[in-house]
């Protein structure tokens, strides 16, 4: 007589004891009673933890189960422990180099910034952003950083984890809760890990606390990584003075865009929360995915457990509503970085003969990404990579060109003048038909100024704003 828990046509004793019954989720939960086979998640020896038996009616000792799993962590809030997370990413950057930095180091960064804010004055009307400097090393990177990426991470955690137990059909979920309960825990202690391998592997990477487009310390602190821009320089053939202030003009740039943009930084955490939301759980999916990744892990192995924890085991396939908030993500960061591109380079035309040279490097640089980059993309499924810098630096050049400085820093008023991908794929047609403001008196500029930011103009173009007449 078949008496397999994992098996749906089972007519054991223990028929109906299984929450799980007729469920996805049936063979990955039978293998909980610590059966191998094609009813377990570990073949030979069942559920990877050690000692398990089963407890009645086929499923685990729950005492036994609870008290494996809180083996594995301590008690958190959240949807994962940030504790452990930053202990591994510390760990992580620990592993390189990683030197305290010198008073030197913060001296030459602090100048570096100070002059690069004062060349930025001519070609953007964005006043500095700028309120204090700092030289961090790796380590330092990370702990000022956490706040941010909690903010960033903490909903895409949230949602994976709720979603896996939402798959579940209600009457398992009710049999099921102090399991699901503690699996949830368990969930966000190895996304902890996963999370922090990638912020320590990131803390090798980061030129500077805008590096990845998006301020991660509070407001007008602007920062670099002197450790790391020794490290990019190697090679380019550029003086290392050169090398500091190019990168410190990238950065005060973006702090000055950051700081006199005040709904820049929720429209980019928003799209991060739009991916969250729109993570989608294909229960049969999932059960293949974690039996497939599960088997045969001897959790007593901790380099068997390490290369689960870095194989993305919770990297999910995007559903059309994450693709869409990526695809938004994607546009607002190259158009962030085209417009630092686009400041930076005429700060330096007529000052800093290497400016091409390394330009055209952190173009290529941030195009295509680094090891952490990818290594973060992989664990966390978000991609902080402006695919489209090229594009969108042409687009704010054409516009500058045409209209003036004021009216290419003016489209930065509203999130519904931003150029789209349409925009992106004709950068110089974005506003084609704008008049430069040479041919124009002041009272006709200020005009066509108010026209671009108020809403649709005499073009035609639907900036989103919504202000037809004909709709009152």
């Amino acid at each position: 007589m078949s008496n397999d828990p994992g098996n749906p046509s089972s007519d054991g004793p223990d028929e109906g004891q299984n929450p799980f019954k007729g469920t996805p989720f049936e063979h990955l939960f039978g293998g909980l009673g610590g059966l191998g086979g094609a009813g377990g998640l570990g073949g030979p020896g069942g559920f990877p933890f050690p000692g398990m038996t089963p407890g009645q009616g086929g499923m685990p000792d729950l005492n036994q189960l609870f008290g494996q799993i809180q083996a594995m962590m301590q008690p958190y809030d959240g949807p994962l422990n940030w504790d452990v997370a930053l202990d591994v990413a510390r760990k992580s950057a620990a592993q390189g180099s990683d030197p305290s930095i010198t008073q030197r180091q913060k001296d030459a960064v602090a100048d570096s910034l100070r002059l690069a804010d004062h060349w930025l004055d001519e070609t953007t009307s964005f006043p500095s952003g700028v309120q204090t400097t700092a030289a961090w090393s790796r380590a330092e990177w990370i702990l000022a950083t956490a706040d941010v990426w909690k903010v960033l991470i903490e909903p895409i955690a949230a949602s994976s984890v709720q979603a896996m137990g939402s798959a579940l059909p209600e009457e398992a979920k009710a049999q099921a809760g102090p399991i699901l309960g503690m699996m949830g825990k368990a969930i966000g202690a190895m996304l902890a890990q996963q999370v922090g391998s990638a912020l320590g592997a990131l803390a090798g990477e980061v030129l500077s606390v805008s590096d990845i487009g998006v301020p991660l310390a509070p407001a007008g602190r602007a920062a670099l990584l002197p450790t790391n821009v020794a490290a990019f320089a190697e090679g380019l053939d550029v003086g290392a003075d050169d090398v500091l202030l190019y990168l410190s003009l990238r950065e005060a740039a973006h702090q000055r865009l950051f700081a006199h943009v005040p709904w820049l930084r929720e429209h980019v955490i928003a799209a991060v929360r739009d991916y969250a939301g729109g993570i989608e759980i294909d229960a049969e999916q999932i059960q293949s995915r974690l039996e497939e990744q599960l088997r045969g892990v001897d959790p007593s192995n901790p380099e068997a457990m390490q290369e689960l924890l870095q194989g993305g085991l919770f990297d999910m396939p995007k559903s059309p509503r994450q693709e869409a908030a990526l695809s938004r993500l994607e546009v607002v960061l190259a158009l962030v970085e085209g417009w630092v591109d686009e400041v930076v380079a005429q700060a330096t035309t007529t000052r800093m003969p290497t400016a091409g040279k390394l330009q055209e490097a952190f173009r290529r640089r941030r195009a295509a990404g680094g090891p952490a980059e990818d290594t973060f993309a992989a664990l966390v499924g978000l991609e902080m990579r402006p695919r489209r810098l090229r594009d969108a630096s042409t687009l704010w050049g054409s516009l500058r060109s045409r209209q003036g400085i004021e009216a290419r820093d003016g489209v930065w008023m509203h999130p519904d003048l931003l150029p789209t991908a349409a925009d992106l794929d004709d950068p110089l047609g974005f506003r084609e038909d704008a008049t430069a403001p040479a041919e124009l008196s002041e009272t006709d500029f200020d005009a066509e100024l108010r026209k671009l930011l108020d809403g649709p103009g005499t073009d035609g173009e639907d900036t989103g704003s919504g202000s037809d007449p004909s709709a009152t």
